[in-house]
């Protein structure tokens, strides 16, 4: 219809259209049982149809494939029924499926008054005022308005439970490939380096079931060694209506009040990912510097959970999964085959919790090794932290295991404009072989602080003192189960994170500051030691805008070996999307100077070109790219020293998944993560949220980064679709649970344009206001007088339906020339 009417606009007749559009108008609008035709400049007017128009927002009874909306929260497609209602025959009632009544979200007292009809099958919310149905359904979507009274949430940046969307069964693969090859100058040996590590997964409603792997090849001239495994094989689901998660099979334990270790059992936790925003948690991060183009490991206990290639200078790891806890190991492999290693340790902020509110970790199972082993006792694990007050926090918890055992007390008090602390005490209870029970206390202090008036915050500051006989899980199974010499007791953790930005009259040109700290002690041990300082700022200079400076240094003291490292970066524009820049680097004493250029001109394809020397005088090169596409990342690099080392490297990021639906390579955002699979109705090359994916030739696209529990807009990009398409909804919302597949479909046509003259069997014109249906059950056209019709969305050969007074009375076959179509005379066949 509204196509009908915007195609009339441009015609001189506009007036003849008036009686008609108070039907779409901002004005109340009543029953029409006859239409007065003689203000329709058209030659017949006894060849008119106008029966559809009778009735405001007229619905003819049927089932209609649409699109749900509740108060603007958009839901995926569904079949809905209008049936004739037998008090008002004129006019069908919509069918709301019961099951829709749940996502509606509303407050007890308000779903107690929902009654069924036809069947059962139908609900009624006509006793609750306010609550509105919209049959505009033209565009393919039935709104329902409910009003805030009636709904149990008020919270308008969040979606709660019952619109979360557990999406579709389906398989994935999420891939990262990770390729060195290296050669010495002074021989003849190449070493070259194949490792990948990923995630298999599979869906089926609520459950997802995933198996990480990690594979490697390495060769050295004649010697070859290979390595592949599962190495964590486990499933899980969310519990909505307690805001947890429960998990099964292998694990490392998520506990803010133990140390992590593996284990294979079973486990229900609170996710604060299901609460609002503003209640949930932070991930790690990881800093560092690399002195040329780098492989950057992140792993803990063996296990590999980031993995990528850096250039040269300072990096920055910020995408960790926000429930990875405890120490992590950091490896940077350089060039020229160099490895420089340190480790973090990412301890939680105080553990306060909302009054009223309880959260939770119960955990049970058997410690387990990575090749799936089990060997330890049998132990269960709680831990909580429960809202006294507003300020006050008690958390604590208990961990049984036969020969181990420990318990833990804590308090976090909420200081207001003085930031927020806690400290707690855990005490373990160990038994050795051939010895007697080890028993000792660790005390933990934790504070945060964010201080507004100075633009600076302490993200994290710890302290842990344990005594000699204090012992971890951890420690316990590699003293009395693996066969591993434990000999390095923890005694002090000294751990900071801040950061201070320092306001300028430009803020663009403030000055941000970072500062990391980290101070290990053992009782029979060395200490580890890391220190990280980092600082940038953007200023102009000499009539040159946009320059920036940043300068980071790190030091680290880790197994006997310190590592130095500082950096000085400066850049200069050239142009919007060029810079060049000067670099200073100092690794161990030696001194390094550089100079690089970078365009990033293309989103999808970047370069860095890099030259220097070090204080030797010999000359090094190295050149980065990167590549993105809708079906993955690729980072590639070559490196040159000379009299030293070449290199050659690359970086492959990407995935696949597949549904009922078809399949799709896309991007990589987080391995075994939630995803989008969109739909575009067979349309190759749809541009998708600022062309960070296109729909493949079968018109499916993935979009990887979707933040699970969040109600998330993705978009195509109209302005950047060819002439021939037309997508009608071009827009969809989606708020999916952790790990789901979900499913969206775009209303997009691609077909000619053609303005068609239409005569019946006889010669004769069908009715003014006639419907042009296609195949799918899109309207096409509405006809005009004289028989004619603008069709949109037309392919050659295709058949066309033509309605009127609510039934098909005769078919037209377009031709199936290939040429673009203007202008057509279109016979319609009887049926």
């Amino acid at each position: 219809m509204t196509e009908f009417i915007m195609f009339f606009f441009r015609k001189r007749r506009i007036v003849n259209l008036i009686v008609l559009s108070s039907a779409f108008s901002g004005f109340p609008v009543y029953s029409v049982t006859e239409f007065n035709t003689e203000v329709l400049a058209t030659g017949k007017r006894s060849k008119v149809d106008l029966s559809r128009f009778s009735e405001p927002h007229s619905v003819l009874p049927g089932s209609y494939l649409l699109e749900i909306k509740i108060n603007q929260q958009t839901f995926p497609q569904r079949t809905i029924q209008y049936l004739t209602d037998a008090n008002n025959p004129g006019q069908p009632r919509v069918c709301l499926p019961p099951d829709l009544i749940k996502q509606m979200a509303l407050k007890p007292e308000a779903a107690k008054q929902i009654t069924l009809w036809y069947n059962d099958a139908c609900a009624d919310i006509s006793a609750l005022p306010g609550i509105t149905v919209s049959n505009r359904i033209g565009r393919g979507v039935l709104e329902i308005t409910v009003p805030q009274a009636w709904m149990k949430y008020s919270d308008s940046n969040w979606t709660p439970p019952e619109q979360w969307d557990n999406g579709l069964p389906g398989i994935l693969l999420d891939y990262n490939i990770n390729a060195l090859t290296s050669r010495q100058q002074d021989s003849s040996i190449t070493a070259d380096s194949l490792t990948s590590y990923g995630t298999l997964g599979s869906n089926a409603g609520p459950w997802r079931l995933r198996a990480d792997y990690q594979a490697s090849l390495q060769r050295q001239g004649s010697q070859r060694n290979t390595d592949s495994s599962l190495t964590q094989v486990y499933a899980w689901r969310a519990l909505p209506e307690y805001a947890a998660k429960v998990m099964v099979g292998e694990a490392y334990l998520n506990s803010a009040v133990f140390d992590s270790f593996r284990y294979t059992g079973a486990s229900v936790a609170s996710d604060e990912r299901m609460l609002p925003p503003k209640l949930r948690g932070y991930a790690p991060e990881v800093r560092g510097i690399a002195r040329s183009n780098a492989k950057v490991t992140v792993s803990q206990q063996g296990r590999t959970l980031y993995e990528t290639t850096v250039p040269a200078g300072p990096f920055v790891i910020q995408d960790l999964s926000s429930s990875v806890q405890g120490r992590l190991e950091v490896k940077v492999e350089e060039q020229d085959g160099s490895i420089s290693s340190f480790q973090i340790d990412t301890a939680t902020i105080p553990y306060l919790t909302r009054p009223g509110y309880v959260r939770y970790n119960v955990a049970l199972g058997q410690p387990s090794t990575p090749d799936h082993q089990l060997r330890g006792p049998i132990f269960s694990s709680s831990d909580f932290s429960w809202g006294i007050t507003n300020a006050w926090s008690l958390f604590g918890g208990a961990l049984i295991g036969g020969d181990y055992n420990a318990a833990s007390l804590g308090l976090g008090r909420d200081l207001n404009v003085f930031g927020a602390l806690s400290a707690d005490v855990t005490q373990s209870y160990a038994r050795l072989p051939n010895a007697p029970v080890a028993t000792g206390k660790s005390f933990r202090l934790n504070y945060a602080k964010r201080f507004e008036e100075l633009n600076s915050q302490i993200t994290f500051a710890g302290y842990r003192f344990s005594q000699r006989n204090f012992m971890n899980m951890q420690q316990f199974l590699q003293a009395n189960y693996r066969d591993e010499m434990f000999t390095r007791q923890d005694k002090e953790l000294y751990t900071l994170t801040a950061n201070k930005t320092f306001m300028a009259d430009d803020s663009a040109q403030a000055i941000t500051v970072y500062l990391s700290y980290s101070h290990q002690t053992y009782w029979d041990s060395r200490s580890v030691n890391r220190y990280g300082l980092s600082a940038s700022r953007m200023f102009n200079l000499a009539g040159i805008s946009g320059i920036s400076a940043s300068l980071s240094a790190y030091r680290s003291d880790y197994q006997g070996r310190t590592d130095d490292s500082a950096m000085l970066n400066v850049t200069l524009p050239l142009g919007d999307h060029r810079r060049i820049g000067y670099s200073l680097q100092t690794n161990n004493n030696e001194i390094t100077q550089s100079a690089s250029v970078d365009d990033f001109s293309d989103l999808n394809n970047s370069w860095q070109l890099r030259a220097g020397h070090n204080q030797t005088g010999k000359l090094m090169s190295s050149a980065w790219y990167s590549h993105s596409a809708p079906s993955g990342t690729l980072n590639a690099n070559v490196g040159w020293q000379q009299d030293s080392y070449t290199s050659l490297g690359a970086t492959l990021r990407g995935g696949v998944t597949a549904t009922r639906h078809g399949i799709a390579a896309h991007q990589n955002s987080g391995n075994g993560g939630s995803r989008l699979m969109l739909d575009t109705d067979g349309v190759a090359g749809v541009p998708i949220n600022n062309g960070r994916a296109y729909s493949n030739r079968y018109g499916l696209a993935v979009i990887s980064d979707v933040s699970s529990y969040y109600n998330v807009d993705t978009r195509i990009d109209v302005n950047q679709l060819s002439d021939d398409v037309e997508a009608t909804r071009a827009v969809v919302q989606s708020t999916l649970t952790e790990g789901a597949i979900g499913y969206r479909h775009f209303e997009v046509v691609q077909g000619y344009k053609v303005l068609a003259t239409i005569r019946l069997d006889d010669g004769s014109e069908p009715p003014f206001g006639a419907t042009i249906m296609t195949a799918k059950g899109r309207e096409a056209a509405l006809v005009n007088e004289k028989g004619v019709a603008y069709l949109t969305g037309i392919k050659p050969g295709e058949k066309l339906t033509l309605f009127w007074q609510g039934q098909p009375q005769c078919t037209l076959s377009l031709p199936a020339s290939e040429k673009p179509l203007t202008r057509l005379l279109l016979p319609c066949n009887a049926l």
